[in-house]
């Protein structure tokens, strides 16, 4: 029992990093309508830019997040201002190809620095390594502080999307992008906002997952795994996206338990040609429906 527990918060851990790059997948997808396949870069770089500040340059570890997440902030506004926004009235194939070069554009970058493509490092933090004894199980610190990580930044982004002007706005775009360029909604400014966002959650993302696995150049590829979850939750569900990134999370820990080793990296995808077999809309708005029916 001692042992399922530990692997229970190890994968709810781990789900709630596949949560917030699934949240980034369906933010970007419902206020512009484009999978976006640079997420996992986006996540690496964030990581990267961190590690880069707090042990390249000696900022605090507070200034070297905030100015990681702030930079890709703005990265993501810029990649929307000066080339996704081309992309728009175009096939999808267009959009989805735009991201998938600029990805690889962003791991090309990160190549060139041959500390971060020849090696591993993890991101030095006051309580890596640390555990807590709870009821005789040992708990792993960093776990319990990406579940606590996760829950805060969830609570605020409901308080973004349910108080604050510019999340109103951004929910009637994706919405509906005609109905709220009427009522004066700048449908542009929320797509811009959209992508600076979504780098940002992807950058986060990183950033929980470093004290967890090494920072390296591979390290988004667990957008892969991501990916899944947006679809199970429907790709227009936010809520949806990351309880089904901690669900992914569960049965892949409990599937690495109990089933023979390299399974776990297989039920993600079995999962989702599943869901999509029997909820063609998504699990999250089945649900959804069935709630409200």
């Amino acid at each position: 029992m001692t042992a399922f527990v530990q692997v229970l918060l190890s994968g709810i851990a781990t789900g709630c990093v596949y949560g917030l790059v699934a949240l980034s997948f369906v933010l970007i997808y419902k206020a512009t309508e484009t999978v976006s396949f640079m997420q996992g870069e986006l996540l690496m770089v964030g990581a990267f830019a961190t590690l880069g500040l707090h042990v390249g340059l000696l900022w605090p570890l507070w200034l070297s997040v905030l100015a990681a997440l702030g930079g890709m902030f703005v990265l993501g506004a810029l990649l929307e201002r000066t080339v996704l926004r081309r992309a728009i009235g175009q096939p999808h194939l267009t959009a989805v190809l735009l991201t998938f070069g600029l990805g690889m554009m962003l791991r090309g970058s990160v190549t060139t620095v041959p500390a971060a493509s020849h090696s591993a490092h993890r991101l030095p933090l006051p309580f890596a390594g640390d555990t807590v004894a709870i009821g005789g199980v040992t708990l792993a610190v960093e776990h319990l502080v990406v579940v606590a990580a996760t829950a805060l930044l969830a609570l605020a982004l409901t308080v973004f999307f349910r108080r604050t002007r510019a999340g109103l706005a951004l929910r009637a775009c994706s919405e509906n992008p005609r109905v709220a360029a009427l009522m004066g909604v700048s449908v542009p400014a929320m797509h811009t906002l959209a992508w600076a966002l979504g780098a940002a959650l992807a950058a986060f993302a990183g950033l929980l997952l470093a004290p967890v696995t090494f920072v390296h150049l591979n390290m988004g590829l667990i957008a892969l795994k991501a990916f899944p979850a947006a679809v199970l939750g429907g790709m227009t569900s936010l809520p949806g996206a990351l309880i089904a990134g901690i669900f992914l999370g569960v049965v892949e820990a409990v599937a690495g338990l109990t089933l023979p080793e390299g399974v776990k990296d297989v039920v993600p995808y079995v999962l989702l040609l599943v869901a999509l077999l029997l909820f063609p809309a998504g699990v999250g708005q089945a649900l959804s429906r069935r709630w409200r029916g």
